[in-house]
């Protein structure tokens, strides 16, 4: 039986970028003979409904969008509900590049439609589902301000958002307990990841593995913010992880805290507050993949 698809858009995604896309997608499509449907969403509640009732009928939800479509549309999918497939057209898309998701829409439409289905593991802040890396701290503020930011457009706006944040940034206490261990540190920012990258193309746990039941804490300490900056491109290869100030950490049952208020971030939106409970689900979301 071929693949039903329902590519869940959302108009006012990434500027409009998602919307854009659509031609070529529906294209694609058509020369394969795929029988698919376009649903138009403009909130993540109503696009957690949506996706329910694709998962009732049978179809694949599409997340014609960035990471956080796919985080909504994971949590309304995972327990195996239904299938989900992504065809990336947000600012992000981290979840799709460390998927090997192709970033031309005709190419992950097709992949859609024809590709293999696999299991992963979601993670969930105070039972809220993401699928790439919960962080507050410093990640907070920079969160915050791209999400604020409307005229500077990609991945840029993720750089942007660092220097803006680092000009202010005050040092913080931070209190986490991974699997009843307590560790307690002063500095920039503490995440929790189910996925390898973030941020764009940032890659804060390159070890990270989205299908082995367990949670990769990142830790990064106080130092100048010279060495901070210094050390932020080499993220984007995973060679950050060399130095001192960085400690990670593995576990299931993660409590997060610290001295002052943060905002949770997870795919790119706001997901909890301090103090929150961060859990993984083991191989519970069917993803189409390569």
């Amino acid at each position: 039986m071929s693949r039903r698809l329902a590519l869940l858009v959302n108009p006012a995604s990434a500027g409009g970028r998602a919307l854009g896309l659509l031609p070529k997608i529906e294209a694609e499509l058509k020369r394969l003979g795929a029988e698919y449907r376009v649903v138009r969403s403009d909130s993540g509640d109503h696009a957690k409904q949506l996706a329910n009732a694709m998962a009732e009928t049978g179809e694949v939800a599409v997340a014609v969008g960035g990471d956080g479509l796919v985080g909504t549309l994971a949590g309304a999918l995972d327990q195996q509900r239904g299938a989900l497939a992504i065809i990336p057209s947000g600012r992000g898309n981290d979840f799709a590049r460390v998927l090997g998701i192709p970033s031309d829409p005709a190419e992950a439409a097709r992949l859609a439609a024809e590709g293999s289905e696999r299991l992963f593991d979601v993670g969930r802040v105070d039972g809220k589902t993401f699928v790439g890396i919960a962080s507050f701290g410093f990640d907070s503020e920079c969160n915050r301000v791209a999400n604020e930011t409307k005229l500077i457009r990609g991945n840029l706006v993720y750089a942007y958002s660092a220097l803006r944040v680092l000009a202010s940034w005050k040092p913080a206490r931070f209190k986490l307990t991974i699997d009843g261990e307590e560790r307690s540190y002063s500095g920039y920012s503490a995440a929790v990841a189910n996925s390898k990258a973030f941020g764009g193309g940032m890659y804060l746990v390159p070890h990270a593995e989205l299908d082995d039941g367990m949670l990769d804490v990142v830790m990064i300490a106080d130092q100048s913010k010279w060495r901070y900056l210094r050390g932020l491109p080499k993220v984007f290869k995973g060679t950050h992880l060399d130095d001192p100030a960085v400690t990670v950490a593995r576990g299931q049952v993660i409590e997060i805290d610290a001295d002052r208020q943060f905002t949770v971030y997870a795919d790119g939106d706001p997901l909890a507050e301090l103090p929150a409970r961060v859990t993984v689900e083991r191989q519970t979301l069917r993803v189409i993949v390569p």
